[in-house]
Parts: C-alpha cells; structure tokens; sequence
C-alpha cells in the first residue's frame, strides 16, 4: 500500500519581528502544499533499500539498508509513540551518509532536509525499505514554510505505517486526523524542524499540522477559525534573505532608539489583536465581509509601514507595493523581510481581469505570483490502493 500526504505553507499576517519583543503576531495556513508519498517495500518488490525522490529537482538519493542498520543500531525498536530529539552521535551518522551522496554543489542547501528526512524515517520506521517522493507548491527559502511542511507531510505519511495514529485506510480521498494524532505529527516535525533550523519556534510546524490560523504572544499559542475566506496574492520576490541578521538588525534599532521602538512593537501588538477580532467575529453577509476586508486591508497597510520604520523592508519588496498599490490593493511584507514574499489581499468583489493585470504586471518585473486561500486545513492523508 502507498500512502500520500499533503502539509500546507503558512503566512504571517502580522507581528513579525515584534513578536520577538513580546508582540502579539498571526500566522496562517494557505492552501499551497508539500506533498509526500510513501511506498514501504513488500517482499515480492525485491528492494533492500531506502530511496528519496525529490521530483521538483529530478534529484534520487539512496541508500542500502545495511547501512542504515549500520548508522542506527539504536533504531532496532520503532520510536513513533515518543518523538526524540537527534542525539550528537546520530547526528554524525547522518553527516556521514549524506557525505556518502556527493550531493551538487549547487543543490547542497537541500543537506539539512535530508538530514531530517533520515532522522524522521530512521526514528519511525526503523529499518524498513521503502520509496519516499516529495514534490512542493512552495518555493524553497522564501518564508512560506517549506520546510516545516515538508517535516509534517513526511512525519504524517511515516506515522501512518505505524500503530501510533489511527487512520481509516478505506478512506475516499484526502483524510484529516484527529487531534491526538496531529499532536503526535507536530512533535515529530517539530524534531525534523530542529534539525533543519537548531532553535525553531515550532510555529511554522503547528501552523502546516493544524491549519487555520493561530496568533501567539511570549510562547502561548491560540488556535482560531476564521468566519471569512481570505485570499491572497502571494509575490515572491526570489530574494533571499539572512533572518538571524534581520532580527539582529531590529534587535540593535531597539537599542537605538529604546522608547520609539517600545511604540512600535506596542503599535504592532494592537494591530495583531484587531486582526484577530475581525477575523473571528460574526459575517452574517456580502456587505459586512466588504467592511472586514476594507479593515484589513489599513492594518496591513499600517503594519507594513511599521515594519519599514525596522528597516526589514527591501527594494524588491517596495516595488511590489508600488504595483499593487496602482490597482488599490493592499500588501505587506511577510516573514523576515528584507526580500522574500509580500502578501496582498484580493477582496472578495475584484475582478478576475484585475488579479491578472496585477499578476503579469509583477511577473514582467522577475516576481513569481501565487493566489492561495488563507486559513484552510492542516495535513491530511489519502491511501493509494493497488489496483
């Protein structure tokens, strides 16, 4: 039997960088995914090794068994009911087998995430052989979480060869699981996501796991559902971005300029909680779903000039607010900034021939666009039947 998952991308809709400071920030899901499949090995396929498809780079990397038992002799019993986190030990085990690859030297950022991909599959599976492909709507390093949801499709499609999550493998169609077995996926990604990023907030993990949206504050997660359907147009810019630089780089304005940045981050705070408030009060027609979007759009606004007063913003970043801003819409940075993507909302009255104006007109400056919903599903199965 093969088994195929699917993990969604996630936004900031604001806080940013301030939540850092203690501001409140939101996040949400949107329905661009990372999709996995998985095919353990039977004994009439005659294979004695564990391969990983990466479909979107045509790249294969495998491995014998034997050397997987020889890197993880502790892997002799399946872990899946207690996520734990890399030993230093297996970690040079790791290094040693994706050294073994000879990986491109242009595709070598991919390293972490094969690191955690054998980290995940060693710790739930053990020793089995098996065919994993990954393929992704989300563009790599472009803070739309990628990676967190290449961990939780991966953790969830390792998970449901197991006894550990109950899922009804007669199931027409894409599943979702219950909430205990989603708590069991977002550990295990969250342990792939440490070894991809060392210090993760676990954000972009819960996010892709649970879907919706969820605001947080100094640690303390809130999960919401939204009463309205957003959408999104998402540009990347294609500029890749140093985060820890970023952050340090408010971090020193803050020292800078104490009591104006204090006004800042609490400005920042206020805007994520009227954001929320809006987000889950009642829509009870077309003209109340106008007026909440008209709102959003003046705190997205309005947080994306506080971000600029950081100096996260870039020239790539405010390009595109000068294009969307020519059709009267709304954008934002989203993430670290400083490149990456910028969010733009499409109210639910524009037209078509609007979105697509906009669209090529940022296309025609080297930008990829995207529309994506806002605030749907977390992950989910399918079982593909042999027929």
């Amino acid at each position: 039997m093969e088994v195929k998952t699917r993990a969604p991308g996630k936004i900031i809709l604001s806080g940013e960088h301030a939540v850092v400071h203690g501001s409140t920030a939101v996040a949400s899901s949107i329905d661009l995914y990372t999709f996995v499949s998985l095919r353990i090995a039977t004994p009439s396929d005659d294979q004695d090794s564990l391969k990983l498809h990466l479909k979107d780079m045509a790249l294969e990397f495998s491995w014998p068994i034997s050397r997987i038992r020889e890197a993880f002799p502790e892997s002799a019993t399946v872990l899946s009911s207690m996520p734990t986190s890399c030993s230093m030990e297996s970690a040079r085990a790791i290094a040693a087998l994706v050294e073994e690859l000879n990986i491109p030297e242009a595709n070598f950022g991919l390293a972490p995430g094969i690191s955690a991909f054998l980290w995940l599959y060693s710790s739930i599976q053990g020793y089995k052989p098996a065919t994993v492909v990954v393929s992704s709507e989300l563009p790599l390093g472009s803070g739309l979480g990628s990676s967190a949801a290449f961990c939780v499709a991966l953790a969830a499609a390792l998970l449901a060869f197991t006894d550990s999550v109950l899922v009804d493998v007669n199931h027409q169609g894409w599943l979702s699981f219950g909430v205990k077995d989603l708590d069991l996926v977002n550990k295990w990604a969250f342990e792939g996501e440490k070894m991809l990023h060392g210090k993760p907030s676990g954000i972009d993990n819960t996010v892709s796991t649970y879907g919706n949206i969820i605001s947080f504050k100094s640690g303390n997660l809130t999960h919401m559902k939204s009463t309205m359907s957003l959408k999104m147009l998402i540009t990347n810019t294609k500029v890749g971005r140093n985060t820890k630089a970023l952050v340090a780089g408010v971090s020193e304005r803050m020292l800078r300029h104490s009591d104006a940045m204090a006004f800042v981050f609490s400005a920042v705070d206020s805007i994520s909680k009227e954001l929320t408030a809006i987000i889950q009060s009642p829509t009870p027609d077309e003209l109340s779903v106008t007026e909440k979007e008209a709102k959003i759009e003046e705190l997205m606004e309005m947080n994306q000039g506080l971000l600029q007063s950081m100096g996260v913003s870039h020239a790539t970043i405010e390009t595109v607010l000068r294009t969307t801003l020519k059709y009267k819409l709304s954008s934002k940075l989203t993430g670290a900034g400083g490149g990456g993507c910028v969010l733009t909302l499409l109210p639910t009255l524009l037209s078509g021939t609007v979105v697509d104006k906009v669209i090529a007109e940022l296309e025609s400056c080297g930008f990829q666009c995207f529309t994506a919903g806002v605030g749907g599903k977390g992950v989910e199965i399918s079982f593909v039947v042999p027929s």
